[in-house]
């Protein structure tokens, strides 16, 4: 019974530790324009002070950084 409602359990935590290691969820308020959104490569969480121009992973959560599909590669538009 203890084994079951630790595998239950355990998502939870988990989740609920991911969410609070990138603020609780207020680093979607952030400034769209904010490197956490403009950078080549992103946290998928979009924490506060995240983003590079290389991979790696996010300084906050430690989730990798992912190639920002919405950056322009060189500005235009084709």
């Amino acid at each position: 019974m203890n084994f079951r409602i630790s595998t239950l359990l355990l998502p939870v935590v988990i989740f609920l530790w991911v969410l609070a290691s990138c603020g609780g969820g207020n680093s979607h308020a952030a400034d769209p324009n904010g490197k956490e959104y403009t950078s080549e490569y992103i946290c998928p969480m979009h924490c506060k002070g995240s983003g590079s121009d290389k991979e790696g992973t996010c300084p906050v959560c430690k989730m990798d950084y992912v190639k920002n599909e919405k950056k322009d590669g060189d500005g235009h538009n084709h």
